[in-house]
């Protein structure tokens, strides 16, 4: 008999499970609070596109573009792309599903991306952001909005303390134009330490050079001149708005005159939040304003800014959330018990107390379940009647099927509650639990 190989976890993806899986869950819920706090709603776009969504948005010279995308003709010999990001999705359904009346749009979304890369810590080809988008708004309380959410989440998160906003102009139409001739001039003295790369990027998207990380670059990246030269007074003002609102908004800052975005649909702000505590990997969240990508889809000429983070990313720099340990643990004594368990977990589980079960073992094995399980309570089941133990204390009562939802119900969140120290002795129940 042949023997059959086991498969294995294909490179550069993770199975999620256990601690990483509670971190995991943990951005994904701060997140998700934050969005109401500032009402934005939830939207979701599908996992791939027609691949000139994304090589129109994040331009067909791009490493992301040119190296890393997940391409792929279908059967229809359609040539489709696994979303390397969001924002190119979400705006392609602005245009085709005419979301513009409800204009000015504040979005967010979360799920999988995909990239062909390098796997390493933090940075997979199978990864997961969240993303928030204003699409509509010109006005610079947009961008102050947004870099208010992303400051409030990490805040949330506790992972605030050593992560810095980074802030920069990229300055309006005429700005960029400027800036972009007087970069080429630039560097067109100094083509002969440029790196390959850079030569490639003089002659398509010269910004780029700024951000090299080859050292035969910096040189000349480092003495190019700044945007500050080029900008316009309208340009200014903008980011005077956005500076100005920030500080209003106590969101420290800080600002890097280098910190650039290649592709000419960008405008005024770009931003990374940026921390050393994930070594090379330091950006945690990143983003700008994107006037002209709408238009460059071959929608209506439309603002919008917008960011994304590594969920994965945003995981490692928070701390360890707890294990969830249930309230109850259901024990029944034996065969003849089975239905009575199944009907007392139904009851607590109906009431909002969160009850485990085990599926085989005799009494002494399933107590050691829910002892190793760290259950406050177990409720031992008889055919005849059921009786709540303490795990904790060790006392043991009678209790009716009856009173088990509603006052033992009670009884169990109240004395769990006050052992946890989230409830004193004065406290009042959670409401809706009045015990009566």
């Amino acid at each position: 008999m042949a023997r059959i190989e086991t498969p294995k976890r294909v490179r550069g993806t993770q199975d999620i499970f256990g601690e990483e899986q509670r971190r995991f869950a943990r951005v994904v819920e701060a997140f998700e609070h934050v969005r109401r706090l500032y009402c934005f709603q939830q939207v979701q776009v599908p996992v791939f596109e027609a691949t000139g969504v994304f090589a129109r948005s994040m331009g067909e010279t791009s490493d992301v573009v040119s190296k890393e995308m997940y391409t792929f003709p279908d059967r229809g010999d359609d040539l489709l792309t696994l979303r390397p990001e969001f924002t190119a999705g979400i705006c392609r359904a602005y245009i085709t599903e005419g979301w513009q009346q409800y204009a000015p749009l504040k979005l967010t979304t979360h799920g999988p991306v995909f990239r062909y890369e390098r796997p390493q810590k933090g940075r997979y080809r199978q990864f997961h952001q969240i993303d928030a988008e204003i699409i509509g708004a010109a006005e610079p309380a947009a961008d102050v909005e947004l870099l208010t959410l992303a400051d409030q989440l990490l805040r949330e998160l506790g992972i605030s303390e050593g992560v810095t906003l980074q802030l920069n102009t990229l300055g309006d139409a005429e700005t960029r134009d400027a800036w972009r001739a007087a970069l080429i001039e630039h560097f067109q003295s100094h083509r002969a330490d440029l790196s390959e790369d850079s030569l490639t990027r003089l002659e398509k998207n010269p910004l780029r050079i700024l951000d090299s990380k080859d050292p035969r670059d910096r040189p000349a990246a480092d003495s190019a001149p700044d945007i500050d030269a080029f900008l316009t007074a309208e340009a200014r003002d903008f980011f005077d708005a956005v500076t100005g609102g920030l500080d209003a908004a106590g969101v420290a800052w800080t600002r890097n005159a280098r910190l650039v975005r290649g592709l000419d649909y960008y405008r005024h702000t770009a931003f990374e939040f940026v921390t050393d505590r994930l070594g090379a990997q330091g950006t945690v969240l990143a983003g700008g304003r994107y006037d002209g990508l709408i238009g460059n889809l071959g929608g209506p000429e439309t603002p919008g800014v917008g960011w994304a983070a590594g969920i994965e990313r945003l995981g490692m720099l928070a701390d360890a959330p707890e294990d969830e340990f249930p309230l109850v643990a259901i024990i029944p004594s034996n065969d003849d018990a089975e239905a009575l368990a199944n009907a007392s977990a139904a009851e607590l589980r109906r009431a909002g107390i969160a009850t485990q079960t085990a599926f085989r073992g005799n009494l002494k094995k399933r107590m050691q379940r829910a002892d190793a399980a760290k259950a406050w309570f177990a409720l031992i089941v008889n055919a005849d009647g059921l009786a709540l133990k303490n795990l904790g204390t060790g006392e043991q009562e009678p209790i009716t099927f009856e009173d088990l939802a509603e006052r033992t119900g009670v009884r169990i969140i109240e004395e769990s509650g006050r052992q946890q120290g989230y409830l004193s002795e004065d406290d009042d129940l959670p409401e809706g639990f009045d015990g009566e």
